[in-house]
């Protein structure tokens, strides 16, 4: 089979949620695992593309420059990994060389160290095969004009050894007027098996993405996102843009020292030059139908060299079964940043004429350097007490320090270092192999240089780390080899945590603690010899402490379910919903997100054995809705109805 499906929805292990082979049932937390098959069916592009589809996580508009992300309540710009390392820059990650994407949800820090307060997304990269040679490839144009090329071919040198190049081409449209762009990237992958216990693996994937910023429109001045303005932009064209150019390379060898001993290294080495520029609405429409405008224009450069050390010991004491996890981590990351706010000839744009200000940026306004250095051990040990009775339990040391020069704020050095334990429990009860029962319990924490070591003021530097504790009882049910599902309850609480004042983004507030608590049903996998489906269901209440303030851009109700359906040997029919309920653009809860409900459909045809097309169809009933936002006057409006051809081939 060309299109859709050949292994089906449903994941049954995870490496990444333990750093060991352990099967989902026994993960004593949520995980959410979008397949590569469900990549291909849904013809998902981006991380926003494929969580909109995953309960309990909602995507942000991260000012049109990245992948910003609100886990259980909890928002990030830097909580994601690639096969488990740290992949923190901010920019739009590609899905072209990617197996499967995995939402492990809850506190994290025991596998991933800090952040991951809400929980971290994972990309599993996709490897070399030894022993087989095979070429595929697509094409896919929609509606916008958008159009892609991506090709994956794996170079077998005999059955010790291959090469697997993966490569896409894609310029960018949408429904947005002046939006366009194009990005592109290669990953060449080579995998060597170094006898019968030892392989090694060398990858460089190099990234090149330039798209226009748009980070939306205005609110209406009464607490809504401004009606009419669909596809207004407002920003300048020319002036918006994002550029990113990056080098990341990854080396991993894996081998057994033993029988029950097996040990792994990945070292990763990542370049990043990025641009940031932009012109956005700065307030609501007004009464004579005219919105103020700012603008800056943010460079920033990071490199990162992350080392990761495990291993893994399988070892029995009298009848009790361990599987005990000894890892080390250390990176360097050096960083630095620009900042140079705009002058507008007119800071004022009118709607009844639209003519855009020309734009200029004459002075630095922040000028940051900064190094961060983190080491951390950690030791898990999943504890076999029985057939019916498991516990998972660790602990990890991190010391995180960074260090930096205020230059535009007259050379002032900057600098903290924290040392933080972070715990993990999980109790497991299986009545049988296919069903557990579980409780647990994790920490994490955030240091105050924030998610990218720019924000460490001299009052954030007297501050303690962030703090996450989560506490979640779940079950989990594999009802047969193609089908699970999952159901969690969970509290999710926040202390030492701030954010941007409301009435004045320029400061920091510090708040009295956060909660966010609820409950999340998925399902996935195959319920019949015809029909797949993927989806869930979540409610979550996240309030700040001692108040009816709500974390915004966190809805209470969500709901998302994919279905794939056979139609005949030939054709496949899909389709999807969405829903989810309002949700507040900001933590001052004035401008609120309507509900919405949009609706998704596909149809896969198998021309031949090798060759096959693909339609898929966003927002079939040309549903009105606003996405996402980033505060209450940069809102993301939904794209009306839109179709996108595929077509694959393989040999």
């Amino acid at each position: 089979m060309v299109v859709g499906q050949a292994d089906g929805y449903a994941a049954t292990n995870s490496v990444t949620a333990t750093k060991t082979d352990t099967p989902l049932v026994d993960i004593p937390q949520t995980i959410n695992v979008v397949t590569q098959e469900q990549l291909e069916d849904q013809a998902l592009r981006s991380i926003g593309d494929v969580l909109r589809y995953v309960p309990g996580t909602t995507v942000q508009q991260g000012e049109g420059n990245r992948d910003q992300i609100t886990i259980r309540g909890q928002e990030s710009t830097s909580d994601f990994f690639l096969d488990g390392v740290r992949d923190d820059v901010q920019y739009f990650r590609g899905l072209y060389n990617i197996e499967r994407v995995e939402i492990l949800k809850g506190p994290y820090a025991l596998i991933f160290g800090r952040g991951g307060g809400g929980g971290i997304i994972n990309r599993v990269q996709k490897a070399p095969i030894a022993g087989e040679t095979k070429i595929a490839g697509e094409g896919s144009i929609n509606s916008f004009g958008s159009w892609e090329l991506a090709g994956d071919v794996n170079t077998a040198f005999g059955d010790k050894a291959a090469l697997r190049v993966n490569g896409f081409y894609e310029e960018l449209g949408n429904h947005r007027d002046f939006y366009e762009g194009r990005r592109f990237a290669v990953n060449p992958y080579l995998g060597v098996k170094l006898g019968d216990d030892w392989k090694f693996g060398l990858s460089y994937e190099y990234v090149d993405d330039d798209r226009v910023t748009d980070r939306g429109i205005p609110s209406d001045g009464a607490d809504n996102p401004a009606r009419g303005q669909r596809d207004q932009f407002f920003g300048v064209p020319g002036i918006n843009v994002t550029t990113l150019q990056a080098h990341i390379a990854k080396l991993r060898l894996d081998g057994k020292l033993s029988d029950n001993l097996s040990v792994s290294t990945t070292v990763l080495y990542g370049d990043y030059d990025k641009l940031y520029q932009n012109v956005y609405a700065n307030g609501p429409v007004s009464a004579t139908n005219t919105v103020a405008l700012a603008g800056y224009t943010d460079p920033t450069t990071r490199e990162n060299i992350i080392a990761q050390a495990n291993a893994v010991w399988d070892v029995n004491t009298a009848s009790i079964a361990h599987k005990i996890l000894f890892g080390l981590e250390y990176g360097h990351q050096d960083t630095a940043n620009m900042r140079s706010n705009a002058v507008l000839s007119n800071a004022v744009l009118d709607l009844n004429n639209v003519i855009f200000p020309t734009v200029a940026f004459p002075a630095i306004t922040r000028n940051r350097v900064s190094t961060v250095e983190f080491l951390s051990a950690y030791m898990q040990d999943q504890i076999s007490l029985s057939d019916h009775f498991d516990i998972v339990a660790g602990i990890r040391y991190d010391s995180f320090d960074i260090n930096g020069i205020d230059i535009a704020g007259g050379n002032r050095a900057f600098g903290r270092r924290d040392e933080k334990i972070s715990p993990r429990l999980g109790l497991i009860y299986k009545p049988q192999d296919n069903v557990s029962i579980y409780a647990s319990y994790s920490q994490s924490f955030q240091p105050r240089s924030g998610d990218q070591f720019l924000t460490l003021s001299s009052v954030d530097e007297n501050l303690e780390p962030e703090k996450f504790t989560n506490y979640e009882i779940g079950a989990k049910w594999d009802i047969n080899s193609g089908l699970s599902v999952t159901a969690a309850v969970f509290r999710l609480d926040r202390t030492n945590n701030t954010t941007a004042d409301p009435a004045n983004p320029g400061n920091i507030i510090l708040l009295p603690g956060t909660r966010a608590q609820g409950v999340e049903l998925h399902i996935a996998g195959q319920v019949t010899d015809k029909w797949q489906v993927s989806g869930g269901y979540t409610f979550i209440n996240a309030h700040v402490d001692g108040s009816n303030v709500r974390i915004d851009q966190q809805p209470k109700n969500q709901i998302a379910l994919w279905n794939r359906y056979n139609l005949n040997d030939n054709f496949v029919g899909g389709l999807g919903v969405i829903h989810q309920s309002s949700q507040f653009a900001s933590i001052s809860n004035t401008v609120r997100l309507p509900a919405f409900t949009r609706v998704d459909a596909a149809l896969f045809w198998d021309v031949t054995e090798k060759f096959g097309l693909q339609l898929n169809v966003e927002n079939l009933l040309d549903t009105e809705y606003f996405s996402d936002a980033h505060n209450n006057n940069n809102i993301s409006t939904g794209a009306p109805i839109n179709a996108r051809l595929t077509a694959r081939m393989k040999f």
